[in-house]
């Protein structure tokens, strides 16, 4: 993939979001919205999903048989703080969706096991069963608005390195280090600097911030010199972008 900006990739901002959804929902036409308990995306272009086996989506992917039906999966990326709109952003999956049986079944729960060891595959026989959603299209929508990817440009995209920490660190910063985001707004234009500036998100690539102001709401991204690989690099970068060598980043007190 070829980089324009500094910032991640819509790519690779999909597969941050993914990686932190914890609220997942599996659409089918005609059917209520069914709760996942897992969603896992596997290097062949499928995301893994795990949903009661007394739902509806799982009766309709047995009925469909081996060609599968269409089917969509929403993701939603909740910040962890109290927000007054708490949604990050949202991404769709939208793909053909087919029923797993018998050993494949088990073979797929281990293999997915390998790579991602979530507590639901446990549950798995037990009361919850796996589908595959074979993917046909992605999209994610922020307030910077909706873009949609390839299934090979999601499939080459890492989540961010930190996403997986980035939660805690954003409460840390909001309860430990309210200096570090006083410092941070005052380098924002004074026209932005008009309501309460709260920690939104950080990744490699730098920090965002979400301004709720009476007029409404508004996010604003700030760029690190150059990206980061590890938890020392950002907190220098931090120092840094708050124009302060010396203060003490993400530190956390002893």
């Amino acid at each position: 993939m070829t980089r324009t900006t500094l910032g991640p990739s819509t790519a690779e901002r999909m597969r941050s979001a993914s990686a932190r959804a914890t609220d997942a929902v599996l659409g089918i036409a005609g059917s209520d919205p069914v709760a996942t308990t897992l969603h896992h995306l596997r290097s062949d272009g499928t995301a893994v999903l795990a949903t009661p086996m007394d739902c509806a989506a799982a009766a309709l992917a047995w009925q469909a048989g081996p060609g599968g039906l269409p089917a969509v999966l929403e993701l939603t990326d909740y910040a962890p703080l109290a927000l007054r709109e708490p949604v990050r952003s949202l991404v769709w999956l939208r793909g053909t969706l087919t029923a797993v049986s018998g050993r494949g079944e088990r073979d797929l729960a281990d293999a997915v096991a390998a790579e991602h060891p979530h507590p639901a595959l446990l549950d798995v026989g037990h009361g919850a069963t796996l589908l595959v959603l074979g993917l046909e299209s992605a999209v994610v929508a922020d307030s910077s608005g909706a873009e949609a990817v390839t299934v090979d440009d999601l499939l080459a995209a890492e989540p961010d390195p930190f996403w997986d920490v980035e939660n805690s660190w954003l409460q840390h910063l909001e309860e430990d280090h309210s200096d570090l985001v006083a410092m941070l707004a005052r380098r924002l234009p004074s026209a932005l600097r008009t309501g309460r500036v709260r920690p939104l998100g950080i990744d490699r690539y730098g920090v965002r911030l979400r301004i709720e102001a009476v007029a409404g709401d508004r996010d604003v991204r700030m760029d690190f010199a150059e990206p980061v690989d590890d938890a020392l690099e950002l907190s220098r970068a931090l120092r840094v972008l708050v124009g302060c060598p010396f203060v003490n980043g993400l530190r956390t007190r002893p």
